[in-house]
């Protein structure tokens, strides 16, 4: 079985290249290989390979520069993901495809399931929710997974900014009034893989399981609660921290301004992905222990060599 990969050199799409090898021939693509911003060279490379999957971990990520830059947004979170999706309806093919938290403005009290009405604050938000409507509404078979929060070894995100800004200087000051799961990016990978197994392998379930899922890690957390767990494991772990304990200090988000407005909660609920197939969501602490855990094993083994 043939696999097209696009934008394996982000977070998710590194993950995604090991999580899928075992379910057939992973062809996989960065932006040299596959620009969404090029629709016509994409369409191209999807009809060249003909893949039975496509799982596109590709998008146009940069929230802020959006809001000044909406045409582009647009074309590579929107009108690349539908071209992709009409193609592989043509094929009788599968897409994966992701989404975020982004697409809700953040009001409601409780986590969100997948059945919530959208209302985007961004003009990122607004383009990735036009990409997943394009998908559900193309008729091919698919997967969409909203997640949230999402960091890994490779590339840059939150976690990483924090371990590194906690042995620069003796004080930080994060966000503690927006709610969300930290999602690693390789429990994305392995639940896409586990998913699309079960879906391969059986047609009547696999036409019942077409659609819309949110896929993040369990629990809740802020993002300073995030930080103090995080450099409190790091801490543990002996990184030569120079911020204290008590001096990861919690601020309203009001008072660090973004260009793009983020949603306050961030949670989302992932029953129906748990029930549809039978899956067990792990707490977001235990994927940022092993983060670190990683990031740490390959730090001493640079220093060894």
């Amino acid at each position: 079985m043939k696999i097209l990969l696009l934008g394996k050199d982000g977070q998710v799409g590194h993950a995604l290249q090991g999580a899928l090898a075992s379910l057939g021939q992973v062809i996989s693509c960065g932006r040299k290989e596959a620009d969404l911003a090029d629709l016509d060279a994409l369409v191209t490379l999807v009809r060249q390979h003909a893949p039975a999957v496509l799982v596109n971990a590709a998008a146009y990520t940069a929230v802020d520069a959006a809001e000044s830059h909406r045409d582009v947004a647009m074309r590579v979170n929107a009108e690349a993901v539908a071209l992709l999706a009409a193609e592989m309806r043509t094929l009788g093919g599968w897409l994966v495809h992701y989404s975020t938290d982004y697409v809700f403005d953040g009001q409601k009290a409780g986590p969100y399931i997948e059945e919530d009405l959208p209302a985007p604050l961004s003009v990122y938000g607004a383009s990735k929710l036009a990409g997943e409507q394009a998908v559900t509404h193309s008729g091919c078979r698919h997967l969409v997974f909203r997640t949230s929060w999402v960091y890994g070894a490779h590339g840059a995100n939150f976690a990483k900014t924090m371990l590194r800004l906690a042995q620069e200087r003796t004080e930080l000051k994060v966000v503690d009034d927006q709610l969300g799961a930290p999602t690693g990016a390789q429990l994305i990978a392995d639940t896409t893989a586990k998913i699309l197994q079960k879906v391969l392998g059986d047609a009547g379930f696999a036409t019942r399981a077409t659609g819309l899922y949110h896929l993040a890690a369990a629990g809740e957390v802020s993002w300073h609660g995030y930080a103090t767990y995080l450099l409190q494991v790091a801490r543990e772990m002996g990184y030569p921290l120079t911020v204290a304990p008590g001096s990861i200090h919690p601020i309203h988000a009001a008072s660090y301004p973004a260009v793009a407005k983020r949603p306050a909660n961030s949670r989302l609920d992932t029953g129906k992905l748990c029930r549809t197939f039978g899956l067990t969501m792990p707490p977001w602490q235990e994927g940022v222990r092993e983060l670190v855990t990683t990031m740490k094993a390959k730090e001493s083994a640079r220093e060894s060599t």
